[in-house]
């Protein structure tokens, strides 16, 4: 039985949400953010990387650093820049790229659920990683970057989101619609759309609050009937999360359970709407083998389905494609490997493609015994696509491996046997952007 419930978000207002939204603070570098603030002053990144404030000879976790967060929250609600609603609600967050809608509930998720296992992981963390960001929090007294969890799909929240999004659809074509003065939101008795925009990189956002207490009510019941929720993406977040809720809870050894510390902010998405793009491996060299040789070793090893000069993609799981660039670096091929049936074990983690690839390959042939550690490996997000593959081929490595996805009920499978999945194994998009719900503690 989950307990998700809704929450008092502190929000920007309609007007600075496209300003605001900030990529996750992980995926940026502290020179991109620098530049992202340049652009616009108002991003999130300014609270989520507050090193930005400082000259780069101090670091990111310099203890000067997270006050500053702090500072600058306080500033811009003093400025309107945020302001928080007056009761609790949960948010419809609705993503669009490509043309594919991702509609998902931002709420508050409960720390003894993760505890519990019943919000299930699969990545281990790192104690700095997650230092960072315990700093951060505790200092801010607000979790900023929601955790991106994933559920079974559910008959009763998907009807009341259709309905609403259907609601305010209607409103935002209506030309003699209007908005509120003072918040330019547009509402109606049910919910109030909050913002619609498009990011720089051509994603649509849209926050719709639910303001119906019946529609808010048969969404809690509705969590309470899913056994299992299951962390998509932001591993370091919630464990830091849940971190400084312990820490808040030895300073308040008389708590009740329902302080805001017990619970985490999450953006919570079905599983039949989300999508997995592959996550992708670069080598620096081929480990003592000429072309030839390594080539004909995979040939040995894997069913070898197709090569030539132009892109070549995986078309199912367990295929893999390879790019390896002439020895002149004009050019290059491309091939499509199938691993062999008699190779694929049946636990689900053993099963994972960039399982069977970094077992039957990474590590016997190229050497690659760790990839957490082994300075030879690097990994592209599949949003980059096959061409930063080839990019990074022709500047700084010898080869390049395109994965096919791993699939949602692959991730669900790990959780539920309370396994890990190997590092790198899934890139979520579109990234839900910070700034858009702040969850005070």
């Amino acid at each position: 039985m989950a307990d998700i419930r809704p929450f008092r978000a502190v929000r920007p207002q309609s007007k600075y949400a496209k300003e605001v939204a900030a990529l996750p603070y992980d995926v940026v570098s502290r020179e991109e953010a620098k530049e992202e603030i340049k652009k616009h002053p108002l991003t999130f990144l300014k609270m989520d990387r507050p090193e930005t404030s400082f000259s780069d000879d101090v670091p990111y976790n310099d203890p000067r650093v997270y006050p500053k967060a702090r500072e600058i929250f306080e500033t811009e609600m003093n400025d309107g820049v945020y302001i928080s609603d007056d009761a609790k609600h949960y948010y419809i967050y609705e993503l669009t790229m490509d043309g594919r809608v991702q509609t998902g509930i931002a709420a508050v998720a409960s720390v003894d659920d993760y505890e519990n296992n019943v919000i299930k992981k699969h990545e281990n963390t790192r104690a700095e990683k997650e230092l960072d960001r315990i700093n951060h929090v505790d200092q801010m007294s607000a979790q900023t970057g929601p955790i991106f969890l994933a559920y079974r799909e559910d008959r009763t929240i998907s009807q009341i989101v259709s309905e609403i999004k259907a609601e305010i659809d209607s409103l935002e074509n209506n030309p003699e619609c209007k908005r509120d003065i003072l918040t330019d939101d547009i509402s109606s008795e049910r919910a109030a759309l909050l913002c619609d925009f498009k990011s720089d990189d051509g994603i649509r956002h849209r926050v719709i609050r639910i303001d119906s207490s019946e529609d808010n009510i048969a969404i809690q019941e509705a969590f309470k009937n899913i056994d299992s929720i299951y962390i998509a993406d932001g591993h370091h977040r919630a464990a830091s999360a849940v971190k400084v809720s312990k820490m808040r809870r030895k300073e308040n050894p008389d708590y009740a359970g329902d302080e805001e510390f017990n619970y985490f902010l999450s953006v919570l998405f079905p599983d039949n709407e989300l999508k997995i793009l592959s996550y992708n491996r670069v080598v620096k060299d081929l480990n003592g083998y000429s072309d030839d040789e390594f080539v004909s070793k995979l040939c040995k090893r894997f069913e070898l389905l197709s090569s030539g000069e132009g892109e070549e993609f995986p078309a199912e799981k367990n295929e893999f494609s390879m790019y390896l660039p002439n020895e002149n670096m004009h050019g290059g091929t491309y091939y499509v490997f199938r691993f062999r049936e008699e190779d694929i074990p049946s636990d689900p983690v053993g099963s994972l493609d960039v399982s069977l690839l970094q077992n039957l390959l990474l590590d016997p042939i190229l050497g690659i015994k760790d990839p957490r550690t082994d300075e030879r490996i690097d990994f592209v997000g599949g949003i980059r696509g096959m061409g930063e593959l080839v990019k990074r081929c022709h500047e700084d490595m010898a080869v390049a491996f395109y994965m096919y996805p791993t699939s949602i009920s692959e991730l669900f499978n790990v959780a539920d046997a309370h396994l890990l999945m190997p590092p790198k194994s899934t890139w979520f998009e579109p990234k839900l952007r910070s700034g858009l719900f702040i969850h005070c503690i």
